[in-house]
C-alpha cells in the first residue's frame, strides 16, 4: 500500500473510530422511538444528518476559504460532525419529553437485573449483525480470488444490493415496531397480520425492482464504471442473476423484524448464521470453485440463498413458537400502556 493511501486510511479510521459513541446514543435514541411508536421523527433527524453530511463532505476534503483541506480524513470528520448533531438532537428529544421518554439522572443509575436481562437479550442481535456484516466480507475475498474484473463486478452489485435494501429494512423497521406494540398488547394475532401484511409488501415491492433491474442492469453498471464494456457485461450479468430473488429479501427482512420485535432474537441470529455462512457462503465456493460455473457460481448463489432462507423463515413463521416468547414479567402493565399508545396513534 502507498504510503499516502496509508496514512489517508489510518487517519480515516481514527476520526471514524472517535464517532462511535455518537453512532452508539442515536441507535438507542432511533430504537427507543421506534418502540413508542414514532418514527417520523428518526427520520427526518436522519435526512437532515444525511443532507447535511453531502454539503460539508467536499468542505472538509477539498477546504474553502479559511477552512483547510483534510483529504479523505475530511470525508470522516463531516460523517462525525453530523453523527455529532444528530446524536445531540436525540438527547435533546429526549430531555423535553414531549414523546413519553424523558431522561433524568436518577435513571442513569446502574440496573444490574435490567443490565443482565439485556445483555443476554442482545447478545444474539448482536451476532446476528455481525454475521450479515462479515457475510458480505468473506464473499469479496472469493471474488478477489477470480481477479479484478470479478472483484468490480461484485463491487457494483453489492452496492446495488445495499441501496435496495434501504426501503427494505425501513420496511421492516415498520413492522418491528407495529409488531411489538401489539406484542405487548397482548394482540398476537394482530402482530401476526402486521407481519404478514409487511412481508407481502416486502415482496412484491423487491420484486417489482426486481424486474426493473433485470430491465437496465446494463445502464445501471455503467452509472458506476462508465466506459469499461469488460465490467459492464460482468456486473450486469451479476445483478440479473441476483435479482431474480430479491422479492425473498424483502420477505425474509420483515419476518425476521418481526421475531426481533417478539423477542425471538435467536431466531432471527440463527437464519442469518445460517443464510450467511452455512448456506450461501459455501455455496459459493462450491459452485465458483468446483463446478463449470466459475465466477457465475458467486453470482447464483445469491439467488438461490435468498430464496432459501425466505423459504425456511416462512416456515419458521408459520409454527407460531415465536407469538409465545415475553420480554417482561410486567405483561399486565406492558399490554395496558401498549393499549393506550395503539389507541393514541389510531392503530386499530
Amino acid at each position: 500500500m502507498a504510503p499516502d493511501v496509508y496514512s489517508g486510511a489510518l487517519g480515516f479510521m481514527r476520526v471514524a473510530f472517535v464517532g462511535i459513541i455518537f453512532v452508539f446514543l442515536y441507535a438507542m435514541f432511533q430504537a427507543l422511538m421506534r418502540g413508542v411508536g414514532q418514527t417520523r421523527m428518526p427520520l427526518l433527524i436522519v435526512t437532515g444528518a444525511v443532507t447535511l453530511n453531502f454539503i460539508l463532505d467536499p468542505l472538509f476534503i477539498f477546504g474553502w476559504g479559511p477552512l483547510p483541506a483534510h483529504g479523505v480524513v475530511g470525508a470522516a470528520l463531516a460523517t462525525l460532525v453530523t453523527q455529532a448533531l444528530a446524536a445531540t438532537l436525540g438527547i435533546v428529544v429526549f430531555l423535553r419529553g414531549r414523546h413519553g421518554i424523558q431522561l433524568a439522572w436518577r435513571g442513569l443509575r446502574p440496573d444490574l437485573p435490567y443490565i443482565k436481562r439485556a445483555f443476554f437479550l442482545g447478545l444474539p442481535g448482536s451476532i446476528e449483525l455481525s454475521a450479515r456484516g462479515m457475510g458480505p466480507m468473506a464473499m469479496s475475498f472469493l471474488a478477489a480470488s477470480f481477479g479484478t474484473l470479478t472483484i468490480a463486478a461484485y463491487g457494483v452489485g453489492t452496492n446495488v444490493l445495499q441501496f435496495l435494501t434501504i426501503p427494505a429494512m425501513g420496511l421492516s423497521m415498520a413492522v418491528s415496531t407495529l409488531v411489538g406494540q401489539n406484542m405487548g398488547a397482548g394482540n398476537i394475532e394482530r402482530a401476526a397480520r402486521v407481519t404478514v401484511l409487511g412481508a407481502a409488501a416486502g415482496f412484491v415491492l423487491l420484486s417489482l425492482a426486481g424486474i426493473l433491474a433485470f430491465l437496465f442492469a446494463p445502464a445501471i453498471v455503467a452509472f458506476f464504471v462508465p466506459g469499461d464494456p469488460q465490467v459492464i457485461a460482468q456486473g450486469a450479468r451479476f445483478i440479473r442473476i441476483m435479482s431474480l430473488a430479491w422479492g425473498g429479501i424483502g420477505l425474509q427482512l420483515c419476518i425476521v423484524a418481526a421475531f426481533r420485535a417478539s423477542g425471538n432474537m435467536l431466531m432471527a441470529m440463527v437464519i442469518a448464521l445460517v443464510s450467511q455462512w452455512m448456506f450461501q457462503f459455501p455455496l459459493a465456493y462450491i459452485l465458483s470453485k468446483h463446478t463449470v460455473l466459475q465466477a457465475a457460481g458467486l453470482w447464483w448463489s445469491f439467488p438461490i440463498a435468498n430464496i432459501g432462507v425466505a423459504i425456511v423463515s416462512v416456515c419458521w413463521f408459520a409454527h407460531g413458537g415465536w407469538k409465545k416468547t415475553r420480554l417482561t414479567e410486567e405483561s399486565r402493565q406492558v399490554a395496558k400502556v401498549a393499549q393506550e399508545t395503539i389507541a393514541e396513534e389510531g392503530i386499530r
